[in-house]
């Protein structure tokens, strides 16, 4: 096996590398069966004394020509770069056999490990195309409105951004986009993997290779087709694979010392038995080669690539997205997890559910003015005070001079009077909090409600008054009590809650959801300090945040989870790990794929190590002979790859849905 070839990518196979790069070449099965063939022709006619042993011979040479084409070409590129690998190691193995008078083992030896590259390609190419599949869901054309009103169907690769496209019922959607007209349920398994279908209405986004349902849609295409979340997805899976995790970039350091190091072994037990203990040159050359065969690291260097590419594929089609193989096995070490409490814990769509003026003002007065600075501000709380005064169709005066305060609220100008609107701490840093207002604010952030204190800034000689108060409540997702125990029965030991919300409201909904430690009233750094402690008292970390505002924890943390990445490039690039759907129990699903992942590897690299050494003692002893090594050597391999693509059966539900 070619460890080069393993560096460059893990999908290409050690010995066709240079001689047939797709594992599905019809001349590398052809060489590998017809080596086959001759190498069991020749064994019947052995075995059986029929014919003359010239045939024999022949059908013997000739199972080496066709299994040696795979291999030899391969060894000559590696001595052109001075390097000893395994086609090296190989070739010198089955040329010593052919020269001490073992023509079949030599057959056997070039035929076995031609087969045993054939299957590693084949494994690592299986979950390779597990993913790839996915660009099939995808149409190749799509209905195109043209500028009369009629619809052409269209090469999906032709097709602009902003053009209109039909999605009639049962099809697939070819494009990313939003809806324009129409109502109907779409099946979004292909990238989420949640089997129920989602309802569409104008103005939500509809994704490349989803199902559509009863409803025919109209959609405007938002994406090209080589930019589309699924394409997307599909790139960064492959770029994953390609990435080595930190077992593999030992094994492959290794692979590099151990295969000329076996070359010197292998060179002394030949020389030096017969010239210090007068022994048979052809009985010690024999014993060389076949400690060359069974030295060979076939099912070491593959144990990690290939259950690595396995991992990464079956969360891959469950709607997780991983960034490669050091973040896959982090993941099966995590120990402990902070979350964002906005859009993880809870939904993230918050609501106004009471508003509280004083002074003259009236309720919708307070809302006006709030909806007037919130106006400026993406925020989600913000949008919920905004959205508020729509509802009640208030309309407001632009405000003016509008400052977002980090961590606090934001400041405007509203009618020529300086205006704030923010939480607790802002409220006490502009100096305006009195006991009534106290109490009032204790009472809603008992109720595990976040709040937005209205005021008047103090300003030339004006002391400042709190206007109203806002009460904002944002509803726990469903499936958080769930999807906590699992991640305890997972190994998480411990779950804290960063939030820049404040403390009551925070300790509130800790306590609903079941989580372990919760910290609130954080600013961006303060989130890092704690990730920080995690990391001192648990080593290996998970930070689960909306992939942009808590970009400073995610990137601390061993790994950085971004929530419901669909269709948001930014999480999916920033984060180590997306979850394609707003759902907590798929961290728990990763965390435990990891850790079998982790097994597996653990598994297999102990298996080929003692598989070695009980067989290299054997050598040394000569109670092995090459047939012995190699299907030694072979059955490891195999039984390492079959090992490893246990873990495809990790796609679960997804698989129905294709």
């Amino acid at each position: 096996m070619n460890t080069e070839n393993h560096d460059e990518s893990e999908s290409k196979s050690c010995s066709s590398c240079e001689h047939g790069h797709d594992d599905t070449s019809l001349p590398r099965n052809a060489l590998v069966i017809t080596s086959g063939a001759l190498l069991a022709c020749g064994l019947l006619l052995q075995w059986f004394k029929l014919g003359p042993p010239m045939l024999q011979t022949v059908s013997f040479a000739l199972a080496t020509l066709a299994g040696g084409l795979l291999v030899v070409p391969a060894a000559f590129g590696a001595l052109l770069k001075l390097r000893l690998d395994m086609n090296v190691l190989m070739t010198v193995a089955v040329t010593g056999a052919w020269l001490v008078g073992e023509g079949a083992e030599g057959a056997a030896v070039v035929f076995l490990f031609a087969l045993s590259e054939l299957l590693e390609s084949w494994s690592v190419g299986r979950a390779r195309r597990a993913v790839a599949s996915l660009l099939k869901l995808t149409p190749e054309t799509a209905l195109v409105r043209d500028a009369t009103g009629a619809f052409k169907e269209t090469p999906v690769a032709e097709v602009t951004v902003g053009t209109a496209i039909s999605v009639r019922s049962g099809s697939r959607v070819p494009l990313d986009g939003k809806v324009i007209t129409g109502d109907s349920a779409v099946n979004q398994a292909p990238i989420t993997g949640e089997s129920v279908p989602v309802e569409k209405k104008p103005g939500d986004p509809v994704f490349a290779g989803t199902i559509n349902g009863e409803g025919s849609l109209l959609v405007e295409v938002t994406k090209a087709a080589n930019d589309s979340t699924l394409a997307r997805i599909i790139k960064l899976v492959a770029e994953a694979e390609e990435q080595k995790a930190p077992t593999q970039r030992f094994v492959d350091k290794f692979a590099l010392i151990y295969t000329p190091a076996v070359f010197v072994c292998a060179v002394l037990v030949a020389v030096l038995p017969p010239l210090l203990m007068a022994g048979s040159w052809s009985e010690w050359g024999y014993r060389a080669l076949v400690l060359l065969v069974i030295a060979c690291p076939c099912a070491l260097v593959i144990a990690t690539p290939v259950s690595i590419v396995s991992g990464l594929t079956a969360l891959a089609r469950r709607g997780v997205l991983i960034k490669g193989g050091a973040y896959l096995e982090a993941v099966g070490k995590l120990r402990a997890l902070a979350v964002d409490k906005t859009g993880t814990i809870t939904q993230g769509k918050p609501q106004v559910s009471g508003i509280i003026p004083f002074g003259d003002l009236t309720e919708d007065e307070v809302l006006r003015r709030a909806a007037a600075i919130d106006t400026h501000s993406e925020h989600p709380l913000a949008k919920a005070v905004v959205a508020a005064a729509q509802s009640k169709k208030i309309s407001w005066s632009e405000s003016l001079q509008y400052q977002s305060v980090t961590g606090r609220g934001a400041t405007a100008v509203i009618d020529g009077h300086p205006h704030f609107i923010g939480n607790h701490k802002m409220a006490h840093e502009m100096g305006v909090c009195s006991p009534e207002i106290e109490a009032k604010l204790a009472e809603i952030e008992g109720r595990g409600e976040s709040l937005a204190i209205l005021g008047h800034q103090p300003h030339d000689g004006c002391a400042g008054a709190v206007l109203g108060i806002l009460s904002i409540g944002d509803t726990m997702r469903p499936e958080v009590s769930s999807a906590l125990a699992l991640l305890h029965e997972s190994g998480i030991e411990k779950v804290i809650m960063l939030s820049g919300d404040n403390q009551r409201t925070v300790d509130a909904i800790a306590r609903q959801a079941g989580i372990d430690e919760a910290h609130g009233d954080l600013m961006p750094e303060q989130k890092i300090e704690h990730i920080r402690r995690l990391m001192t008292e648990h080593h290996y970390v998970g930070m689960i945040g909306d992939g942009v505002n808590d970009a400073p924890a995610l990137a601390l943390a061993s790994v950085g989870i971004a929530m419901g990445a669909i269709g948001s490039d930014t999480a999916i690039e920033t984060a180590d790990m997306a979850l394609m759907k707003d759902d907590l129990t798929r961290v728990a699903e990763a965390i435990t794929l990891g850790r079998r992942t982790l097994r597996v590897i653990q598994f297999n690299v102990s298996f080929a190590i003692a598989i070695k050494a009980v067989f290299l003692i054997l050598a040394f002893t000569g109670h092995a002979s090459l047939w012995l090594a190699i299907l030694a050597d072979t059955g490891a391999t195999l039984l390492v790859i079959m090992n490893a693509l246990r873990l495809l059966g990790g796609a679960g539900a997804h698989d129905e849905s294709q």
